[in-house]
């Protein structure tokens, strides 16, 4: 019997989940099944001790592995083909680092920008077309704090011009509208859909072979003008997104209110930006603690 193929038909027929879900949930069960030969009665505490001591994987990989396999052994459990989970008596444990989100400066994001203070009128009509992307995608980035995968599938169906707004396809298949409050924003967007009307593929942002960008094709854009500006090599876009987040607390933004901007299904997830928001806290500090009056 094919337990993988029937529980991710369940999945796709039960559960909200995105392609990128899915193919996670794959993965993982492929790796248990490559490791374990009695499916029925597996021996979870030596695979998590396999992924842990041989593979060496990071705490929130094993976890994530074992919300897989618990979800797949309630399947089996529902349906019958076994009688107990595995997972009845077992409790693991984890020590969950809380990180950080790494953000650029001002100055950094800045920085960026000013590479597209140019005048193109001298370049390729191919180079032109590339400036007129790059531009829209990367200040769209900064302006929003969108996901680079919710930029890779922005149609032209999705921009309310009139309201200067997005419809963001998020996590989960949720949707979200962002306002584009930048006036420049807004402007390399209007040129980037005026060069893209009439086009077959509806997308926003693709390709020199006219494709939608990819996650991938979106990092190496980046990459480039974080270059060009000599911004840290170990910067990613998604440095932008917490860039944002961080910024609109600093700047007074309640939190939920961020977390309604950034698409987070929960408020925890969003809070974390309060912990990098020094110069808030000194602002706060400075006016209301009662230290200084003494």
């Amino acid at each position: 019997m094919n337990y993988l193929s029937n529980f991710i038909k369940y999945l796709q027929a039960t559960k909200n989940l995105s392609e990128k879900t899915l193919k996670a949930y794959i993965c993982d069960l492929k790796q248990f099944f490559n490791y374990e030969n009695n499916i029925i009665l597996p021996d979870i505490c030596a695979f998590i001790s396999y992924l842990n001591e041989k593979l060496k994987l990071k705490d929130t990989s094993i976890r994530r592995k074992i919300i897989t396999l618990k979800n797949f052994y309630n399947y089996l459990l529902d349906n019958e083909i076994i009688y107990s989970s595995p997972f009845r008596k077992l409790k693991f444990k984890f020590k969950k680092e809380k990180k950080l989100p790494k953000t650029l400066s001002v100055n950094e994001v800045s920085r960026i920008l000013k590479c597209f203070d140019i005048d193109i009128s001298s370049l390729s009509t191919f180079s032109q077309k590339e400036y007129t992307r790059d531009s829209a995608l990367i200040d769209l980035l900064i302006s929003t704090g969108i996901r680079i995968g919710e930029a890779a599938t922005i149609t032209l169906d999705d921009i309310i011009k009139a309201d200067h707004t997005l419809l963001i396809h998020g996590k989960g298949r949720k949707q979200r509208l962002i306002y584009v409050s930048s006036p420049i924003t807004w402007e390399r967007l209007k040129t980037l859909i005026k060069e893209r009307k009439n086009h077959e593929n509806n997308y926003l942002f693709v390709n020199r072979y006219g494709q939608p960008l990819s996650i991938h094709g979106i990092e190496d854009i980046y990459k480039k003008y974080a270059k060009k500006a000599q911004i840290t090599t170990k910067s990613t876009p998604h440095y932008l997104r917490h860039t944002f987040a961080t910024n609109l607390l600093a700047n007074g933004a309640d939190l939920r209110s961020v977390q309604e901007i950034l698409g987070h299904a929960s408020v925890a997830t969003t809070q974390i930006y309060t912990e990098v928001t020094t110069a808030r806290k000194k602002q706060v500090l400075r006016k209301f603690n009662y230290r200084n009056k003494l």
